[in-house]
């Protein structure tokens, strides 16, 4: 997954406003305890941050 696809699908999901927002101040546990910004900037993989995020908030299969 590339990160545009990534933010696209964060953006769609939360909203832009708070998929930024989310993004830098929410901590995954499925990560590592670590924020989206921090596991990206660390260099994991997209679609395994986003596959964190869908684990967090159960987003449905159809948008994950």
């Amino acid at each position: 997954m590339r990160l545009t696809e990534f933010w696209a699908k964060m953006n769609d999901r939360f909203g832009s406003a708070y998929a930024e927002s989310f993004a830098h101040d929410h901590v995954l546990a499925p990560l590592g305890g670590v924020t989206v910004e921090a596991a990206l900037a660390r260099g994991d993989d997209a679609k395994v941050v986003w596959r964190a995020v869908c684990e967090e908030f159960d987003v449905p299969a159809r948008e994950r």
